[in-house]
């Protein structure tokens, strides 16, 4: 089964380490179910890293109808509604980076214990053939590879990304740069991590103006999810 929309959220978040055990148990036991039963919100999976290279320890997947959905006035009506739990958890947090998503390439099977993660930001010329070459030769060679049962592009919408910021009251950068996300659905973090150096290694998306170097690459293992 593929994703269960276009749409997509994806956070990524950090606490200091005397405060993991409270984000865990808040993100587990209130803030993933909420957010599922928000409208338009289908699926929420969340990510531990598994490897030293991730910029960003946790990360978190939320999947909706359309991209839309993450800037419909009803959704931005109630972020301002947060809980007593979720508003003292969040003044803990000593990281937050959010991206408002459009899956482009929907080639994910299920969902599995773990996920290579690949973040960059295109070159605008090349956008259109990279993502054929991700859609049409790069990712459904990767899949074949064993353990490796799906993956996925997703592209952040800056529209919606402005949207949000004004209706929350803050300026909108002028030189926002689309970053784009490559998920992939793998057994384990190390199956996720040889994936990832067959996808984006070797300078393999050079003709794109897209090195190696350019990619931030990590595995991650999936420590809960829940859907509707």
């Amino acid at each position: 089964m593929p994703l269960y929309g276009k749409g997509m959220l994806v956070t990524f978040t950090e606490v200091a380490s005397e405060h993991e055990e409270e984000f865990n148990e808040w993100y587990n036991r209130e803030h993933v179910d909420e957010r599922v039963f928000m409208p338009g919100f289908k699926r929420a999976r969340r990510y531990l890293a598994a490897d030293d290279r991730a910029k960003v320890k946790y990360f978190a997947t939320y999947e909706t109808d359309t991209v839309r959905d993450l800037c419909a006035p009803e959704y931005m009506k109630l972020l301002g509604d947060q809980s007593p739990w979720s508003k003292k958890v969040m003044a803990l947090f000593t990281h937050f980076d959010r991206l408002t998503v459009e899956c482009t390439v929907d080639l994910t099977h299920g969902f599995t214990g773990a996920a290579g993660l690949a973040r960059f930001y295109p070159a605008d010329g090349q956008k259109a053939d990279l993502r054929k070459a991700l859609a049409e030769q790069i990712l459904p060679e990767v899949i074949k590879r064993p353990g490796v049962i799906g993956a996925c592009v997703l592209e952040n919408d800056l529209d919606v990304v402005a949207e949000g910021l004004k209706a929350q009251g803050k300026p909108v950068p002028a030189d926002m740069k689309q970053e784009w996300l490559v998920i992939l659905d793998t057994d384990t973090p190390a199956t996720a991590t040889l994936a990832l150096e067959a996808a984006f290694g070797n300078d393999v998306l050079q003709p794109y103006d897209l090195p190696t170097s350019a990619v931030e690459a990590s595995s991650y293992y999936m420590t809960f999810g829940n859907q509707r």
